[in-house]
């Protein structure tokens, strides 16, 4: 007895077409809530007469949403950072996959066992308007997520971060000291709280694309549909491995990141390019590692990365100012090339310019002055236990000095709508979307103290 069934193509209606793509992402226990039914239930419109569904054993079952043709969005994400201007956009999507895309949390080996077992019977690819019809006993393979509970505080404080908010993204300014992801000893991270504050309508919460340090602070990006997200994944992929060192300088780049960072020194340049494979090594202890330049690349294991840098202003207290371009995504590949390579270790990284601070501890305590804004800092705590009062050169601790300051990338939005309209992708007149994130305060102090 086949328990899973493959109905025959529909021509659904417009506004069924609207809610099944709505539908598609939901979690699993919502989705399997909201359309588990009983074959009484059943309209005849959708249910099939020569059904081999026994529902005398079964007693209940439920539909997924018919299948409607999606947007490649790894192919079209390429074909923009290569700077293709046509190309096809849709892909053709097997009835595996469309079973995990409607159902995110269902383990990908149990449904591969159901297909496996040849309890479903489905086209080795879908039609627009075909259905999967599944068993309600695939709910107990089922856990629902536990929603993070937020206070009111904390919901106003994670949505007064957002600089600009569309139906496929969402960019937010994230806060110092707040740690993107979950982790061993993390009890809030931003992707958990956006979860549960960011979501507003949408039934899927935003989705990371790409990462921020702990310490760090400034422009986020997050996907808010699936095919939003898959985009983006693509975009900021290829921006890493489409960076070759004879076209860094010169080649149009349609994913733009700008980092202001306060460094310790001056570079020996006032811009460049700075070209130096990093590598993880462990550390003497064993249970720790860190990032480091590699000097023999053929024989060690290492991935390329390229920064561009210039300098924005230099100070007399033995600081410089400097932009920051990535033209790759590494861990930690700001911080590294600028202390390792080139020799002005980022402010408040103790982790690679240790030895930097020791030898200015005293100079900052006879030359640095209070900030001459003579603004008070607000000590009061905010909510999540974030303090970004303090960490300002003034401090006897300052905090990592490393702010995502603007960021240009497509209108993601409307590149989905013209391939959704078209079937296709053309972006010769595709727009980029711009944002600014101002400083944090112990930052702009930092700023104001040096320009005295």
């Amino acid at each position: 007895m086949r328990n899973l069934h493959l109905f025959g193509r529909e021509s659904p209606s417009s506004t069924f077409v609207k809610f099944a793509a709505k539908m598609c992402c939901t979690a699993a226990g919502q989705l399997l809530r909201s359309l588990c039914t009983t074959t009484a239930e059943c309209s005849p419109k959708s249910q099939p007469q020569d059904s081999a569904i026994d529902s005398g054993k079964t007693g209940k079952w439920f539909i997924l949403p018919p299948f409607s043709s999606t947007v490649n969005g790894t192919a079209a994400g390429k074909a923009l950072s290569s700077a293709a201007t046509a190309g096809k956009a849709s892909t053709e999507t097997s009835a595996l996959k469309w079973v995990l895309r409607c159902c995110p949390e269902l383990p990908r080996n149990l449904v591969q066992k159901l297909f496996r077992l040849r309890q479903v019977t489905a086209k080795d690819s879908m039609n627009v308007g075909d259905k999967i019809l599944l068993p309600g006993s695939v709910n107990v393979s089922v856990t629902e997520k536990k929603e993070l509970h937020c206070s009111e505080e904390e919901v106003e404080f994670i949505r007064s971060l957002v600089l600009y908010k569309d139906p496929a993204i969402i960019v937010v300014n994230k806060p110092p000291g707040l740690p993107v992801q979950g982790g061993i000893g993390i009890k809030r991270s931003l992707d958990e709280l956006s979860a549960t504050c960011l979501s507003y309508d949408y039934s899927e919460p935003p989705r990371l694309v790409h990462r921020l340090d702990r310490d760090s602070s400034g422009i986020l990006v997050m996907g808010r549909t699936q095919a939003s997200t898959t985009f983006l994944h693509s975009i900021f992929r290829e921006k890493t491995f489409a960076a070759p060192d004879k076209d860094a300088g010169r080649r149009r780049r349609i994913l733009q990141r700008r980092y202001w960072a306060l460094v310790i020194g001056s570079p020996r340049r006032a811009n460049g390019i700075v070209s130096a494979p990093l590598g993880k090594v462990v550390l003497d202890d064993g249970k720790s590692d860190r990032v480091t330049v590699i000097e023999d690349p053929e024989n060690t294991s290492s991935q390329h990365a390229i920064t561009q840098y210039k300098v924005i202003k230099a100070s007399s207290h033995g600081y410089t100012w400097l932009e920051l371009c990535p033209l790759t995504g590494r861990k930690h590949q700001i911080r590294v090339h600028c202390a390792e390579v080139l020799g002005t270790p980022l402010v408040g990284d103790f982790k690679y310019g240790w030895q930097a601070h020791r030898k200015l501890k005293q100079l900052s305590q006879c030359n640095l002055q209070s900030d001459p804004s003579g603004e008070l800092v607000d000590k009061k705590r905010l909510p999540l236990g974030l303090d970004l009062g303090n960490g300002s050169v003034s401090d006897k601790t300052p905090r990592l000095h490393l702010h995502c300051r603007q960021m240009v990338l497509p209108d993601v939005f409307q590149a989905l709508e013209d391939i959704e309209t078209r079937g296709d992708y053309d972006f010769s007149r595709l727009k980029s979307l711009k944002f600014d994130a101002p400083l944090p305060r112990f930052m702009d102090q930092s700023w104001n103290i040096l320009s005295s």
